[in-house]
């Protein structure tokens, strides 16, 4: 084996020349004792000003996440909007669901072919920016909704909207995780999160304004209005996305190390000299030369290598149990919801303001438990609140039908705010968390896609259950959202690793059972290769350190 100088004795422009320049010359590994001075240096406390910086950038992007969840909340107060009714003639529950659930496969489609791509090749900011525009189209195609196209219209508009909001609902998530240090991750990725209940809270709000405009101008404008005003939030971010850092692992897995040198040194409000910074930036060095070879292979590597699928079908199934625990349903359909216990329209839009506002101050709280408590339990305590929610929701209508013990329509009311506490602490944030920090550097944009697609189905499948489901049903519907709450409940305990306080570039040791933390590759030949292209075995010519 070639002898080389250990790194910690390098000069810090000899350790980052590979970052500098394109040339051919072989990068260099650090070995495991190195890695862990590395991890350790990064661990270390940052200044203030760091936090201060991490969270300014978080919460900006979180503009993005609060026009994404305004898009969803403001459809549950135009569907009871007495001017959207009339200009899509009266449609039935089915169409509605229609309506609701074309959305979703707009996000299917791009979560599979658009999403990724645009952020592995132009960035995380470029990404997110478009997803931005895309969307701002779609809701003008559904604002000029009327007549006999109205519903093609509606229909065209949501599928532009969910192609543009699933680029946006990764993007986000995704630069939240990689500009954020292991330790305080969650705190960072769940803003985007906040951003969402924000989002869903402002659209009720805004819904309950326009329900008192009713002169006929008013029912033909209001939720015409309503619909655009997402466009202030899309344009604060359009006009300073860019002026944000992007990330150092995007940066460096283009090649760009001095920019990717100084982005992190910005980041952490260190000077780009500082060991701190030197030793982060080649820990992503490493994991970004391990997985490159891999990057070649295409994104089928994510199902032909077991490490890695053991983290995609993970993602995926937590995505698509994050839609079917009856989410999806209680923020298209909660005004009408209520209106079936009785309760007035502009009633009921306030309420749901209400409920999405404590929504807001949950995943707040949220920010400290998944970090606090790990993503697992969170999850888990999560589904059995909901559960109980689901529970009584459905039993109390059968056992008090037609509103006859207002006191049950109370308890029902109580417990679905009970139903979005549990949420907000688990699903709600922790599912994105969760899937965006467990895939390696080069392949998270991809996994973090694939894996979304499943939330795409879960929500196709809930949104049509739950309209179709109360018109024929009643309450027990909500027995069917209650029975996938205990399921995911057992299946997260039992088969999901907790996450919480690991690097990104530590995840291998949960997901690989053959991983060796003592030992290095010698050569480009990675853990990563498909063994259907002839690969012998996952691990070729390691030495030990």
């Amino acid at each position: 084996m070639t002898s080389r100088t250990p790194l910690s004795t390098q000069h810090p422009s000899r350790r980052m020349s590979t970052l500098r320049n394109d040339s051919t010359e072989p990068l260099l590994s650090p070995t495991f004792d190195e890695m862990a001075t590395a991890s350790a240096a990064s661990a270390a406390s940052l200044p203030k000003k760091a936090s201060a910086r991490l969270l300014a950038v978080s919460l900006f992007f979180g503009l993005a996440s609060l026009a994404w969840g305004y898009n969803i909340g403001i459809m549950a107060s135009i569907y009871v909007h007495p001017g959207f009714i009339k200009s899509l003639h009266k449609p039935t529950k089915a169409m509605t669901g229609l309506i609701t659930s074309i959305y979703y496969l707009g996000t299917w489609l791009s979560y599979l072919f658009v999403s990724h791509p645009l952020a592995d090749r132009f960035g995380r900011r470029v990404a997110a920016a478009t997803g931005i525009l895309t969307t701002a189209v779609g809701a003008s195609i559904q604002t000029a909704a009327k007549g006999d196209h109205g519903v093609a219209m509606m229909i065209a508009g949501r599928i532009v909207c969910g192609i543009g909001l699933a680029i946006v609902s990764t993007s986000v998530p995704l630069y939240q995780s990689e500009i954020s240090p292991a330790k305080h991750r969650g705190r960072y990725v769940v803003i985007n999160h906040v951003g969402l209940v924000a989002g869903l809270a402002i659209a009720f709000w805004v819904g309950y304004g326009i329900s008192h405009w009713e002169s006929a101008r008013g029912s033909y404008y209001g939720w015409r209005v309503s619909m655009m005003l997402q466009s202030i939030p899309e344009s604060i971010f359009l006009l300073g996305v860019f002026l944000c850092p992007e990330t150092p692992r995007w940066l460096v897995e283009r090649g760009r190390g001095d920019a990717a040198k100084r982005s992190l040194a910005w980041l952490r409000a260190l000077s780009p000299t500082d060991q701190r910074v030197i030793f982060e930036l080649e820990e992503i060095e490493h994991d970004v030369r391990s997985r490159r070879s891999a990057t070649k292979q295409g994104w089928t590597v994510l199902f032909t290598n077991r490490p890695l699928f053991n983290r995609l079908w993970r993602a995926a199934l937590l995505q698509f149990m994050a839609q079917m625990c009856g989410n999806t349903s209680m923020k298209y359909y909660l005004p009408s919801i209520f209106m079936s216990l009785g309760i007035e329209r502009k009633l009921t839009l306030m309420i749901g303001g209400i409920e999405s506002t404590l929504k807001i101050g949950c995943t707040v709280i949220d920010t400290w438990l998944v970090d606090r408590f790990g993503r697992r339990l969170t999850l888990v305590a999560s589904c059995l609140v909901m559960s109980l929610a689901l529970l009584l929701n459905g039993a109390l209508p059968l056992a008090y039908p037609k509103n006859i013990n207002h006191a049950a329509d109370y308890i029902c009311i109580f417990f679905i705010f009970m139903y979005t506490f549990g949420y907000s602490i688990g699903f709600g944030p922790a599912a994105w968390v969760y899937g965006s920090e467990i895939f390696p550097t080069n392949f998270r944009a991809r996994g973090l896609n694939i894996a979304a697609s499943g939330s795409s189905i879960g929500s196709i499948i809930s949104s049509q259950t739950w309209p179709i489901g109360m018109d024929r049903i009643g309450s027990k519907t909500h027995f069917i959202f209650m029975s996938t709450n205990l399921v995911s409940a057992l299946i997260i305990w039992l088969l999901y690793p907790e996450t919480s306080q690991r690097s990104l570039e530590d995840m291998e040791v949960l997901f690989n059972r053959d991983y060796q933390p003592g030992r290095i590759f010698e050569n480009e030949q990675e853990a990563y290769h498909d063994r259907d292209e002839g690969a012998a075995s996952p691990i070729n010519k390691v030495t030990s350190t």
